[in-house]
């Protein structure tokens, strides 16, 4: 898994439900037993904060237009994330970077 890999998880409490996720760590932290993802969703909300929307195409393995949940992120064991369904493109990349960086506080 390579960051802005999209992948199939089923994250625990709430979000339990198998849904995408974006592969969010540092490619050098490739040897962990976790990583970290932001999930995603289908359910569209106005909250350009901390909600990224993409839409679907055949490199990012989406079927429906969807937003990265910027304020979700989930450490995970890898064996319970799944193969990636596609990837992110360097813009949405670069967003989701940044979007990160203000919901972690480091853009302070």
């Amino acid at each position: 898994m390579k960051r802005g890999d999209l992948v199939t998880v089923s994250a625990p409490g709430d979000y339990g439900k198998p849904r995408p996720a974006v592969v969010v760590q540092s490619d050098w932290l490739d040897a962990t037993d976790s990583v970290l993802v932001c999930l995603v969703t289908s359910t569209l909300r106005d909250a350009p904060i901390f909600r990224l929307t993409v839409e679907p195409s055949p490199g990012n393995g989406l079927k429906t237009t969807s937003q990265i949940m910027v304020d979700k992120i989930v450490a995970l064991r890898r064996e319970k994330c799944g193969a990636p369904i596609g990837h992110l493109g360097p813009a949405p990349l670069m967003a989701l970077g940044q979007m990160l960086s203000v919901v972690l506080g480091i853009a302070d």
